[in-house]
């Protein structure tokens, strides 16, 4: 009589390894990449979030929430809603421009693009960051059509500069969202204490939500939370995002980053 054998025990060597893949930001226009890059701030200027800011201040942000941080649970969820804001926007936007063009009658109007499109590499460690380059992505195309309709003679020119520009507007103030997030490395129990650190989080930040601060309402692709024991967050420190590697590893269930 025989007896099956068991199924090994895996070993190291046996273990998938970690989803590997690129992801590409392509452009059309000089109005959406001068959104990616932002301007410093100079005498007599003052400094333009771009994309780059906005996603490392973001991910401070995504770190706070996950270790508990009700303000960055606010945060973030400011964050979802001003990027759905604007993308109903921009879609409003581009089905009337798409409109415009079809006003050709039988002459087919192929919207412009750049002979030499500007194309960069994503690493971001939150999806909010990629959702916003997606919005840059939705603004480009916008501006396209607008130039196109422009060129064409079916939207005047005044038209067409208040288009680009209330769409770079748009953005802009999504990208100063996170710099209103102070990181004070605050936790719910803090606020339910009410010590020092709930009086300077109220005093730069305002008075949490009822329905955030018990955690009912968090944005929709927030962070799980870590279960921290008492005192770490508070010697936790975080450091700038390290150099993107040719692929960055797509975080899963098991690798949650």
């Amino acid at each position: 009589m025989t007896t099956e054998n068991p199924i090994p025990k895996p070993t190291d060597a046996d273990k998938l390894g970690p989803l590997r893949g690129q992801v590409w930001l392509t452009l059309q226009t000089n109005q959406a990449r001068r959104l990616i890059r932002g301007r410093n701030g100079t005498k007599g200027q003052s400094p333009i979030i771009g994309l780059g800011l906005f996603a490392e201040r973001l991910r401070l942000i995504w770190q706070a929430s996950r270790n508990d941080d009700p303000y960055a649970d606010w945060w973030l969820i400011k964050v979802h809603d001003a990027i759905e804001d604007r993308e109903a926007l921009f879609q409003r936007l581009q089905r009337d421009l798409d409109e415009r063009l079809t006003q050709m009658g039988s002459i087919e109007v192929d919207v412009a693009v750049s002979e030499r499109p500007y194309r960069m590499p994503l690493q971001f460690a939150n999806p909010y960051a990629y959702q916003a380059a997606r919005l840059v992505s939705t603004y480009d195309a916008l501006v396209c059509g607008a130039l196109t309709a422009s060129h064409i003679g079916v939207l005047d020119r005044a038209s067409r500069d208040q288009i680009i520009e209330l769409g770079a507007r748009k953005i802009r103030g999504l990208f100063m969202i996170p710099q209103g997030y102070r990181f004070l490395r605050i936790e719910r129990s803090d606020i339910q204490k009410g010590n020092d650190k709930n009086t300077q989080a109220v005093q730069f930040m305002g008075v949490v939500p009822d329905d955030v601060l018990s955690g009912k309402r968090r944005a929709p692709m927030a962070p799980t939370q870590r279960h921290l024991s008492s005192g770490y967050s508070r010697n936790l420190r975080l450091h700038s995002a390290p150099t993107a590697p040719a692929t960055a590893p797509f975080p899963d269930e098991n690798d949650d980053t």
